[in-house]
């Protein structure tokens, strides 16, 4: 890089980038501090019921959402237009994704509107967080928007929802009475302990999809304000970056489990055959 004259006017840029925002961070009030909630903020009250700025949020991007599809559902063509292309290639395009990890034609059909709609609420809801300005707007004291995924609660009941498709794909495909043995058989000791780690393994995918979820969006809300209070200019933007494209791993990975998981749940384990005497 310093080989070259535009290679050391691009590398003292970026000293004096980051010596300006360093100097203009210093020049807050004694008493600044950086706010960080675990909880969400309560915006109002619905009688008894508190309604929280992560809980505004998501219904009301689920109901941007749901408003998005039925317009899509009734301006579609017989000749698309660009738009029309576009979607279309990303529906088919995650169709055929998800076709590569269950083979089952019929499966695909059932699995793919739940892991895709899982995939475009938490990249919505991600995204929507790095609008502009939105951290500065609040509302009688709280501020007013929130990332939806940094409310654990919420993540809990996405995770609730993938896994009791597990529980269903796997009743489905061994039935009510194998599903049970699967948990409860006492035809052996072995088969007694295998039995309680499956217990142990199907709590543990709540606890790994929803804090995998959390954990990062949340971390990555405290990164952007920490660094925009340390240096407001200049300096977060990679970290502004860093946390966008979190923001997508993070939305690709939560529904990829889910598919992974319930196709796993769907496959009908191998009968043993009698051993001859």
């Amino acid at each position: 890089m310093l080989k070259t004259k535009s290679g050391a006017y691009t590398l003292l840029f970026i000293v004096a980038l980051l010596a300006l925002s360093t100097f203009l961070g210093l020049e807050k009030p004694e008493d600044a501090t950086v706010a960080v909630f675990l909880a969400p903020e309560v915006l109002f009250h619905i009688g008894s019921f508190p309604v929280t700025n992560s809980f505004f949020w998501s219904i009301f991007l689920s109901l941007v959402l749901m408003a998005g599809a039925i317009k899509l559902n009734y301006s579609i063509k017989q000749q698309p237009g660009s738009f029309q292309n576009l979607i279309e290639a990303i529906i088919e395009g995650g169709y055929k994704f998800i076709g590569t990890l269950n083979r089952n034609e019929k499966q695909v059909k059932i699995l793919f509107p739940l892991a895709f709609t899982m995939f475009l609420f938490i990249l919505v809801t991600n995204l929507f967080s790095f609008l502009p300005g939105a951290s500065a707007v609040t509302y009688d004291g709280a501020a007013l928007f929130r990332s939806v995924m940094a409310d654990y609660t919420i993540v809990f009941m996405l995770t609730l929802v993938s896994v009791v498709g597990i529980q269903i794909a796997a009743i489905v495909a061994n039935g009510p009475i194998g599903y049970i043995g699967k948990f409860i058989n006492f035809s052996s000791p072995l088969n007694f302990v295998l039995g309680l780690m499956e217990i142990i393994g199907e709590i543990s995918k709540i606890l790994s999809l929803s804090f995998r979820l959390f954990g990062n969006v949340f971390a990555g809300e405290v990164l952007g304000a920490v660094m925009l209070f340390l240096m407001p200019f200049f300096l977060p933007l990679p970290f502004l970056f860093m946390g966008l494209l979190s923001a997508i791993i993070q939305a690709f990975v939560f529904s990829l489990l889910t598919t992974i998981f319930i196709t796993m749940a769907w496959e009908v384990p191998p009968k043993e055959s009698p051993v001859a005497a």
